[in-house]
């Protein structure tokens, strides 16, 4: 039998061709094989192959290095994560065969679930299946990865009446398809999953809404246990209207809209998914008009939402019914470099409320309120200082300010002006459509790609220093948008269920250069390169000027940077 090495922490073993990543970990007395693992003792769940993720059950095929991989982390977080959706479905397939669940959305810390038949989940019902997956969980079950041939993959999806997973598959022509498999269950997951059901200990499944399901899992600041339950009925709300939008579209998974860009008929498809955008985006325009004592609109979301092309497109159908707007992006009111807070690196804080000069734009506010002329700053990122605009803006009783910023949610920001007078917007990609019925498109991966492709088309930025700051970016986010995103009159999803298809082929040459010996950005380029294999290309000429997708990919009529 022919032998390779595999190197772990500086030490070489050989070992048969073939050999699991589980079996390899095994030998390095990292994991026991006979003992049962227990997901508080933070086990190894898979590791680092050539700084690839993957599961314990890959078999290693050629020479290697290891880096194992432990649970409490952030890619152990996220295979924690697909693991329990996969259980899920494994236990609906076994106790409901002739119905098909369908992932939805995250919500919070937790994922919904409903059946595609709108059949309406009992509270008996929901016991039922988590019985069963607490039941699978206590056998300590291996979850197995395996390949069949194309045409048998094929196959099982069609015979089982996965319709979606059929039609993304139907749109590839791979050799072979990797799949798990749980006892007779077979799926597909686009990231690892671990390689026991007996590390899954740490979850709850609860009713959500009147047909539904909640999946709910551990925050990344305490693996031990979940948070009690906060509803987020806003959030909620917008999905269930873009929900609404993909009845109108009639589309929800990847694989339908791959085939339709095979049937050329993808043109008609954008323009409506671009009207019913416009058509939401003159629908809040009505709200803020109708309100009659607005005179500051806040917008405001995590990065690359879409926040500076839709406060344009928002005054614009502000005008449309007679007002006047001023457009001011909290961005020009940066503090100069050497005041602004440091972040845990070391480096400065843009994401803080602290970055901005809070003071000075209360000022504008409260001027122009009084409608005296201003001098609106603008801040040159290359001098990294403010300068003013040469004309003044002054408001009269017809004149709206839009302001844009990720800050625009906290209340500290406005604590000096009538609430009555303010009109507040959330803005995000919220992707509704899924990869198939039971993987979900992230929706930070969609803004990631958003920011890959800008970046480098803004900024001259490679991917890889993208990806650096991403985390810090998060950490932000985190910190400074999310926990205000309920202080807002109304959510609006920014998302084209098209865009992929307009990303795609601008982001994956700049992910491939992302090279392995770039090792903290290696592994999320590789995952966001696995997902976008599943994306078929749509020419980016299709995209109407006044996109908002036209923000990342260039080409905007509105100008924008």
């Amino acid at each position: 039998m022919k032998t390779i090495n595999v190197t772990i922490d500086g030490e070489t073993f050989e070992v048969p061709i073939g050999t699991t990543v589980e079996g390899l970990l095994c030998k390095a007395k990292l994991l026991d094989g006979d003992k049962e693992c227990s997901y508080f003792d933070n086990p190894y769940i898979g590791s680092l192959v050539n700084h690839e993720l993957h599961s314990c059950s890959k078999p290693l095929m050629s020479e290697c290095t290891l880096e194992p991989v432990k649970l409490f982390g952030d890619m152990g977080k996220r295979m924690y994560r697909h693991t329990l959706c996969y259980l899920l479905c494994s236990a609906v397939s076994m106790l409901y065969p002739d119905r098909k669940l369908v992932i939805g959305h995250s919500l919070g810390d937790g994922y919904y679930f409903s059946f595609d038949d709108e059949y309406t989940l009992e509270s008996s019902d929901i016991e039922t299946i988590a019985n069963t997956m607490h039941n699978l969980v206590s056998q300590n079950l291996p979850i197995e990865l395996v390949t069949l041939p194309y045409n048998e993959a094929l196959s099982y999806f069609n015979e089982r009446q996965f319709k979606q997973t059929e039609a993304l598959l139907s749109t590839r022509n791979d050799p072979v398809i990797e799949l798990y498999r749980l006892l007779g269950y077979l799926d597909i997951s686009y990231e690892p999953l671990l390689g026991r059901t007996g590390l899954l200990q740490v979850w709850e499944l609860r009713p959500y809404q009147e047909k539904g399901m909640l999946l709910r899992y551990p925050r990344s600041y305490d693996f031990q246990q979940l948070d009690t339950f906060k509803d987020n009925p806003l959030l909620f709300s917008v999905f269930k209207e873009y929900k609404a939008w993909g009845n109108i579209l009639d589309i929800r998974s990847l694989g339908q809209l791959n085939t339709m860009g095979n049937q050329n008929t993808i043109g008609s498809f954008i323009r409506l998914a671009e009207a019913l955008q416009q058509k939401k985006i003159a629908n809040i325009a009505d709200q803020i008009n109708n309100r009659g004592n607005i005179k500051f609109i806040f917008i405001a979301g995590p990065s690359s939402s879409g926040k500076t092309t839709f406060a344009h497109k928002l005054c614009t159908q502000l005008q449309v019914l007679g007002k006047k707007t001023i457009k001011i992006s909290l961005d020009n009111y940066y503090l100069d470099t050497d005041l602004v807070p440091k972040d845990e690196e070391g480096k400065p804080d843009l994401e803080a409320l602290e970055a901005i000069d809070v003071v000075q734009f209360q000022k504008t506010l409260n001027d122009l309120g009084s409608s005296k002329p201003v001098h609106l700053p603008l801040f040159d990122f290359k001098t990294t200082t403010r300068v003013y605009e040469p004309d003044e803006a002054i408001m009269d009783k017809r004149t709206l300010l839009v302001i844009e910023g990720i800050h625009g949610m906290n209340p500290k920001l406005i604590s000096n002006i009538d609430k009555d007078m303010v009109y507040r917007i959330y803005i995000s990609a919220l992707t509704q459509l899924n990869l198939d019925d039971h993987n979900r498109i992230s929706t930070t991966d969609n803004r990631l790609i958003r920011r890959i492709v800008r970046d480098n088309r803004t900024r001259g930025t490679n991917a890889e220093a993208t990806l650096s700051m991403w985390p810090s970016v998060q950490r932000g986010e985190n910190r400074n948008i999310f926990p205000y995103q309920n202080n807002a009159d109304i959510m609006i999803n920014s998302a084209l269920d098209y865009e992929l298809g307009v990303l795609a082929p601008f982001a994956q040459p700049l992910l491939k250069m992302v090279k392995p010996s770039q090792e903290a950005t290696y592994e999320t380029a590789r995952r966001l390169l696995r997902f976008l294999d599943n994306v078929n290309p749509i020419a980016s000429t299709l995209v109407p000027q006044d996109s908002l997708l036209r923000e990342f990919i260039g080409g905007s009529e509105y100008n924008v940077i």
